[in-house]
């Protein structure tokens, strides 16, 4: 397959998604029906000129990372995704490989919850889809790269973050997200990535490597959650973990108790908090 293949291909993926399906808005002017190339590059975040480089055959051999944001950001079937990385030169990650594909059925129903705080990672709780009320509860993740886009290492490595733990809560996180973490690891033994995460993490961070040595076991429980945000200010939120078992994935949900203040505090956010990442 040649450089030129892979930048029809996805031309013509792109002119056929449509933005409302993707969460973005479809006023304004448009030459065409599909995702302009800014709006895939902010979906799958990749810059604007390396998706033109792609499109117009003058990039070639893109990572597997970028192949499978790709897809996601496109909404590509299974038989999709598989051309794509066939046109990329590279093989679909396999069943020693954390997975990464969130289908579209998956896709439907979190387009379904616009109003609900909703963020998919995969089973190393590195992020892969964040819809725009998660961005304006916890902070916009598109900016994020590499290591950044995972859980473990932005709370180990004293990322700053929005949530507010008790000294209690903040161990009890700690231990199940290492015990989760090493979980992964035993069932998927052959992913480098997910191997150099662990060495780059022991490296960085004392508390990682005491309690990776100490040998925890186990999931991640969900909990409540306070945030702290800049313009509603605290608000105590339900967070539920649900686990997708056939294809490893955790969609993480927030949410509140109606006629609560948290409540209130959360529909305020679906305007303000929104706007303020235009």
């Amino acid at each position: 397959m040649t450089a030129t293949e892979l930048g029809q291909a996805l031309r013509r993926w792109r002119d056929r998604a449509s933005p409302d399906a993707a969460g973005l808005p479809s006023g304004g002017h448009r030459r065409a029906a599909g995702l302009r190339r800014e709006e895939l590059a902010l979906l799958a975040g990749i810059s604007v000129d390396y998706i033109t480089r792609l499109e117009q055959g003058r990039a070639a051999n893109p990572s597997a990372q970028i192949v499978e944001a790709l897809a996601r950001a496109l909404r590509l079937s299974g038989d999709e995704r598989t051309y794509l990385f066939g046109l990329a030169g590279l093989v679909p990650p396999g069943p020693d490989f954390v997975p990464g594909y969130i289908t579209p059925s998956i896709q439907r129903l979190l387009d379904r919850l616009v109003d609900t705080p909703v963020a998919v990672s995969d089973a190393a709780m590195t992020l892969l889809l964040a819809n725009p009320m998660y961005a304006a509860l916890m902070g916009d993740p598109s900016g994020l790269r590499g290591f950044e886009r995972n859980g473990v290492w932005r709370n180990f490595t004293g990322v700053p973050t929005r949530v507010r733990h008790s000294a209690e809560e903040r161990r009890s996180f700690e231990v199940g997200m290492v015990a989760e973490l090493r979980s992964t690891a035993a069932r998927y033994p052959a992913d480098r990535q997910l191997q150099r995460l662990i060495v780059e993490l022991r490296a960085k961070s004392e508390r990682f490597s005491e309690l990776w040595d100490a040998g925890v076991v186990g999931r991640l429980e969900a909990s409540r959650k306070t945030i702290e945000h800049p313009q509603v200010g605290l608000l105590t939120l339900d967070c539920d973990l649900l686990r997708v078992e056939e294809n490893d994935l955790h969609i993480l949900v927030y949410s509140a108790e109606p006629g609560t203040e948290a409540a209130e505090k959360l529909a305020l956010l679906s305007v303000v908090g929104t706007q303020s990442l235009v």
